[in-house]
C-alpha cells in the first residue's frame, strides 16, 4: 500500500486531462487557419477509428469534424483543421457536444468564445 503525503495531492482525472488539453492550444484564435469550405481529409492520428471525411457546407459534419479534432487533434491540427471563424460561429452549439475539459480549457484561453455564446444566447 503506498501512502501519499497530503503535500503532494494527486489531481483528478479532469485536472490531468485539462493539462493535456492547454498544451495543444494554439497562440492565438487567429493561428486556426483552417478551410471555410470543401471536404476535410482527417489524418489517421486524429481520426484512429470511424468517420475520417466531413464535408464543410453540411453543419452536422463541420461540427462533427470540430469535434473529433478538438478531442484528438495535437496543435497543428487544430491549426490546419479548424477555422477561427467557424469555430466562433458554431461554438454556441459546439460547446455543448465537447467534454468539460475541453470546453473550459478553450473558453479560458479565448474569452471571445464565451462573448459569441452569450451574444447568440441574447
Amino acid at each position: 500500500m503506498t501512502v501519499r503525503s497530503p503535500s503532494f495531492p494527486v489531481p483528478n482525472a479532469f485536472e490531468l486531462l485539462c493539462e493535456q488539453y492547454v498544451k495543444r492550444l494554439p497562440a492565438q484564435l487567429e493561428d486556426l487557419t483552417g478551410p471555410a469550405h470543401g471536404t476535410v481529409d482527417l489524418p489517421l492520428h486524429v481520426a484512429w477509428s470511424g468517420r475520417r471525411s466531413y464535408t464543410l457546407e453540411q453543419p452536422r459534419s463541420r461540427m462533427g469534424l470540430y469535434r473529433t479534432v478538438l478531442a484528438e487533434g495535437q496543435r497543428q491540427d487544430l491549426i490546419d483543421f479548424l477555422n477561427r471563424d467557424l469555430l466562433i460561429e458554431q461554438w454556441p452549439v459546439l460547446r455543448t457536444l465537447i467534454s468539460r475539459p475541453i470546453r473550459d480549457v478553450w473558453e479560458a484561453a479565448f474569452p471571445e468564445l464565451t462573448t459569441a455564446t452569450v451574444a447568440t444566447a441574447a
